[in-house]
Order: structure tokens, then C-alpha cells, then sequence
């Protein structure tokens, strides 16, 4: 028995150093994450700190440690003395940058200018909105799905939409910018499928991509997304394998890097444990029923999705919102489905610039009709 034992644990060790291996981000995110933790809650940081920085950097150059070993081996040609010191020095950087943070939190992340800006282009883009034929709970719904834009939205909207179990519909997520940037890319079509061409379309949809980041109000959740769709795509570009859990933890590596207090926000973690729980749970419930008629595999995509995501963060949405949908099976397929269509035919028609002809007329009524369904689906639930 004890031997079985043995033998497994040694195999599950085994297979989990394999799988680091090939997603190198995962150690340094941990440590950053250590060293956030530990400052915000025990205030590591104090003079000891800098004296063992600077204890470890004189070892690090040190001859003391640059001898022959017995195998006639440097100590510095075995990889993990280099891991454990690279490491250190990690888990101090992190400290000390989640310090400089900490006493800093008046100062805003983003450049003021850069907000401003954003404002007034998301003022233009909602201006737009005002003129349609729709209700004002609609027209709100319509400027959250698209813009981001939350002022103004009655709690019994959102308490329908939580009810429905399509919270997330309502704050621009990884799902709003994945339409856009697959949207965008598709209008690109018409570039040549040259090493020029190739170079052009991907500059063209990664700055695009930002752009409706920034006007949705630069969420935790949006900039996840366009981290990772960034990465992948740069990946693609350079012929490069993206390994996907190794993108998910790199992007989220940079969030800390940029503000280590992201790791609190709500929205930065609803948006990683529902993304690692897609990547884990999606192809394991996928392979329970294989389904081959390309009609029902899509739909069975979506529901596979859903399962994926509500199992990671339905803990979560419970000690923070105290509530759970039970009906986000039936409420997700056809309110993704609306979504998915409204949102980029929302965004053409805010960037139509003609206010006549047939192509305004026939997207302004296609929008009008895709909001009022999505709005009235969601009350039926």
C-alpha cells in the first residue's frame, strides 16, 4: 500500500514538473504573487530587505561560489543554483514594487490624457446610441454591452441579468473583446496574404483591439483578454506555438507587474479562474459526448464553455454576490448568440460616418431589433 502511494505521488510529481517545464511563467507568477501577499498583509519590506538584496547580489558575483565543484562542474552551470537565485530576486522585486504601490495609490495607473481621451471618444460612439428606437433600458443595456458604459443602469436590469446567470454581458470581459478582435480581423480580409500583408493585419487588429479596451473603461477582465489575444496572435505571427496556459499566466504576470493590486480586484479574479477553468474543464467535458454534425457542435461549444466557467467561479460568485444562477444552461446559448451578433454590428454602426442610405438604415434596424430581443430573453428568464 505504501509503496502504491509512493509511486504515485512520485509519478503525479513527475508529470507536474513535466508540465511546468513547458509553461515557464507559472513559477515566477506564483513568487510574484508570494511576495505581494506577504507585503500587503505582514509589511515585509524594511531595511533587512535591501541589506539581503544586497547580500545576494554580492554572492551572485562572488568568487566564493564560483569554484570547482568535485564533478570539476561550476556551481553556476547546475540550473537550479540559477533558478533559486533568480527566483530571490523575483520575490524581492515583487515586494518592493507592491511597497512603491502601496504608498503611491493616489497616483492613477493611466495617463490622465489617455482617459480623457477615451471619455470623449466613448461620449461620441454613445451619442449615437440616443437616436435609436428603443427604450431607455434598452439603450443603457445596448451602451454597457459596447462601451462599457454603466451609468445610469437600474439595479432590476442587472439584478435580471444576475438572475439570468449573463452578469458578465454587462461589464466589457474577455467575451466582448474576442468578438471584436475576431470581428476586426475578419474586415481585414481584403489585405494581401504576403509576409507584408500578414505584418500589416496584425498591427492593424492588435491597435484596434487596445483602442476598444481603452474606450470600455480599461476593465481587468477586457485587459486580460487583449493581453492574451496579443501574445497569441504575436505568437502566430512570428510562426511561433502558443501554448495556451502558458499565455494565461504571463498575461497575468504583466497585470501584477503593472499593478500588483489587481490580485484584489474582483474582475481580475472572476476573469482567471473562469479562463484556467474553460482551458481545464472545457476538452474533458467536450470528450464525454462527442458530437460530429457541425450544427449541434457549435452550441455544444458554447454550453461546454459555460459549464467550464460557471464551475471555476460559482464559489466565488457566491462569497462575493451571495447568489448562483440555476438557469445559466438555457440563458447563455441564445443570449451569446444575440450578443455575439450585436456587438460588432453595434460597433459598424457607431462608426458608420454617413446618417442615410440604404447600409445605415438596414445595420440601425438590425441593432434596434438584436437589443430589444437580448433585452426581453433576459427578462423570460
Amino acid at each position: 500500500m505504501l509503496l502504491a502511494l509512493a509511486l504515485f505521488y512520485q509519478t503525479k510529481t513527475f508529470f507536474m514538473i513535466k508540465e511546468l517545464q513547458i509553461r515557464p511563467f507559472a513559477r515566477p507568477l506564483f513568487i510574484w504573487i508570494i511576495g505581494i501577499l506577504l507585503q500587503v498583509n505582514f509589511s515585509v519590506i524594511n531595511e533587512s530587505l535591501f541589506v539581503l538584496l544586497i547580500l545576494w547580489v554580492f554572492l551572485l558575483l562572488s568568487k566564493v561560489l564560483c569554484v570547482h565543484t568535485d564533478n570539476n562542474v561550476f556551481v553556476y552551470d547546475v540550473r537550479w543554483v540559477w533558478g533559486i537565485a533568480f527566483l530571490f530576486l523575483l520575490f524581492c522585486v515583487s515586494v518592493l514594487r507592491t511597497f512603491y504601490v502601496e504608498s503611491d495609490q493616489s497616483s492613477s495607473f493611466i495617463n490622465e490624457e489617455l482617459i480623457l481621451f477615451a471619455e470623449y471618444l466613448q461620449f461620441i460612439l454613445r451619442e449615437k446610441i440616443d437616436v435609436l428606437s428603443l427604450s431607455e433600458e434598452e439603450k443603457t443595456v445596448l451602451a454597457t454591452l459596447t462601451l462599457g458604459y454603466r451609468e445610469g443602469m437600474d439595479w432590476q436590469v442587472r439584478n435580471q441579468f444576475s438572475v439570468a446567470g449573463v452578469a458578465h454581458l454587462l461589464s466589457v470581459s474577455g467575451f466582448h473583446v474576442a468578438i471584436v478582435g475576431r470581428f476586426f480581423s475578419l474586415l481585414l480580409f481584403f489585405l494581401p496574404q504576403n509576409e507584408f500583408g500578414k505584418w500589416l493585419k496584425y498591427g492593424l487588429t492588435i491597435a484596434f483591439l487596445w483602442l476598444f479596451v481603452l474606450i470600455s473603461g480599461m476593465a481587468a477582465p477586457a485587459i486580460r483578454a487583449a493581453l492574451m489575444i496579443s501574445f497569441f496572435l504575436t505568437g502566430r505571427v512570428l510562426e511561433r506555438m502558443a501554448e495556451r496556459y502558458n499565455i494565461l499566466f504571463v498575461s497575468a504576470f504583466c497585470m501584477l507587474v503593472y499593478n500588483p493590486f489587481y490580485l484584489f480586484d474582483v474582475g481580475f479574479q472572476l476573469t482567471y479562474l473562469a479562463m484556467f477553468s474553460i482551458l481545464y474543464f472545457q476538452s474533458r467535458i467536450q470528450r464525454l459526448i462527442r458530437v460530429r454534425n457541425p450544427l449541434f457542435r457549435i452550441p455544444w461549444n458554447w454550453i461546454t464553455v459555460s459549464i467550464s466557467a460557471q464551475l471555476g467561479t460559482a464559489a466565488l460568485c457566491l462569497y462575493y454576490f451571495g447568489q448562483f444562477s440555476t438557469v445559466f444552461l438555457l440563458s447563455n446559448l441564445p443570449l451569446t448568440l444575440f450578443s455575439t451578433l450585436l456587438i460588432p454590428m453595434a460597433l459598424v454602426w457607431m462608426l458608420l460616418p454617413m446618417e442615410e442610405g440604404w447600409i445605415y438604415i438596414g445595420i440601425k434596424m438590425l441593432v434596434e431589433r438584436l437589443t430589444y430581443q437580448l433585452f426581453h430573453t433576459v427578462g423570460m428568464f
